[in-house]
């Protein structure tokens, strides 16, 4: 069993940045996959990034040079670093971890770009 919970979400103006925090508890955090997914109203929940327990990275392409995932396995720390932030980028933050069959998630984060 894994709990996530997400912190760093508000507002901000377009071109800003924000740095969104996952704490994770419970299992063994370094062998899950570890990611950020988003969902804007009326649309779908998509992947941003997600980061593999071995350093790899997969990313949307439309965050591409502007977002950045790491994690700390020491801490059982994930985090999303959003730069030059867009309108289209406004929607609810939810951390993710994967493990096979295994799949748990945040209570989600709001993050709303706007001037």
């Amino acid at each position: 069993q894994v709990q996530l919970v997400e912190s760093g979400g508000g507002l901000v103006q377009p071109g800003g940045s924000l740095r969104l925090s996952c704490a994770a508890s419970g299992s063994v955090f370094s062998i899950y996959t570890m990611g950020w997914y988003r969902q804007a109203p009326g649309k779908q929940r998509e992947l941003v990034e997600r980061i593999t327990y071995g350093g790899g990275i997969d990313y949307a392409d439309s965050v591409r040079g502007r977002f950045t995932i790491s994690r700390d396995n020491a801490k059982k720390m994930v985090y999303l670093q959003m730069n030059s932030l867009k309108t289209e980028d406004t929607a609810v933050y939810y951390c993710n971890a994967e493990r096979g069959v295994l799949i748990y998630w945040g209570q989600g984060t709001q993050v709303t770009v706007s001037s």
